[in-house]
């Protein structure tokens, strides 16, 4: 299978990034500062990844909002053209979530619907649409130091708001820039036509900004205990397992997947995602065994090292009665380790 690439492709080799397959694009595992700097870099300064393997569904006309309020699961009708929102495409039958995506409502008949990078194609069975993804680069700049870094070459970027929704002139051409990321930090997002995009990621390098990889960004996605598709979601995971039921809007009429996931409201979900916090600096793997007692009844969605608190954290999937501050075992390649339920997220954690 050929692999895509983005149009920052041959940036990042002059770059000497470590080059890895995710999602059927070729994309930056880490550059030569290690994936643990780049890491520490986000949560104290600033770092821009490439993200252009995330999909980009464009919606525009009569309808389009009508559309994406009976499909998605939250209600759009909660912000304005300018902002944008978090909400979930389930199956209609189960309630699963087939993906979570944030949507970009740029102007009052146009939407920029965000899909993970293998779902595009099921998102536009869904609602249409015309996928632009190729003809862009999407950049992440995430950190505290973020918006004062790029502030002093792009002001307009930098000033964004939260979750907010804004097209800026770069060059001559539009970018879009949303408040948004996948870090647990402040920063925004940057969707760059493509002609352009490789000077503006110089621009925003210039700045002080580091570069950083995909093996960064989910370890900082997993110490915000912010949920990966086919890890903590997906076609058999339900929002409700999920811990995510705030992206759901019972107060609308209908949605795709709201009388399963009604059903499972009324009963009660039989598991729920919790955060564990290793005993040891092991790291969790996924698929690992957790036990309640002496019983294997939990598995390990996500697990790693946490260079923030020199720990092993995992996301997994326990029995519902089990409760913040119980103590699990985490079976890791044969061996047993403590973890205890914590209250997300991790990077928020004071540990003594």
């Amino acid at each position: 299978m050929t692999l895509r690439q983005s149009s920052l492709h041959e940036v990042h080799l002059a770059l000497d990034a470590k080059m890895t397959e995710f999602g059927g694009w070729e994309m930056p595992l880490s550059y030569p500062s290690g994936t643990i700097r780049e890491h520490l870099a986000c949560r104290s300064d600033a770092v821009v990844f490439d993200v252009s393997h995330l999909g980009t569904v464009r919606l525009e006309g009569t309808g389009s909002f009508d559309l994406l309020q009976r499909t998605f699961t939250n209600d759009l009708s909660r912000i304005v053209p300018g902002q944008a929102q978090y909400t979930h495409l389930l199956d209609a039958d189960t309630a699963g979530v087939v993906d979570d995506i944030i949507v970009w409502w740029i102007d009052e008949e146009r939407f920029d619907v965000m899909p993970n990078a293998s779902n595009t194609v099921r998102v536009r069975e869904a609602i249409g649409g015309e996928d632009v993804t190729s003809g862009r680069a999407i950049l992440a700049v995430q950190g505290p130091e973020a918006r004062r870094r790029v502030a002093t070459v792009l002001p307009e970027v930098a000033s964004v708001p939260h979750f907010g929704v804004r097209r800026v002139d770069f060059e001559g051409h539009e970018c879009i820039i949303a408040g948004t990321g996948y870090t647990g930090e402040d920063g925004f997002e940057c969707a760059v036509p493509s002609e352009v995009a490789a000077h503006f990621f110089e621009l925003v390098l210039s700045t002080g900004v580091i570069a950083a990889g995909l093996g960064a960004r989910d370890t900082l996605r997993l110490e915000a205990c912010l949920p990966l598709h086919s890890h903590e979601l997906g076609p058999d995971i339900t929002p409700l397992q999920a811990g995510l039921g705030w992206v759901v809007s019972w107060t609308k009429d209908d949605f795709r997947g709201r009388q399963a996931l009604l059903s499972e409201r009324e009963e009660g979900p039989s598991r729920r995602l919790r955060a564990l916090l290793s005993s040891s600096r092991r790291p969790p793997h996924p698929n690992d065994a957790v036990f309640v007692g002496d019983l294997a009844q939990g598995c390990v969605t996500s697990g790693n090292y946490s260079p923030l608190l020199e720990r092993g954290i995992a996301l997994a999937f326990v029995p519902s009665e089990v409760e913040i501050g119980d103590i699990v075992t985490i079976e890791t390649r044969g061996s047993l380790t403590e973890a205890t339920v914590v209250r997300p997220p991790f990077h928020r954690l004071h540990l003594p």
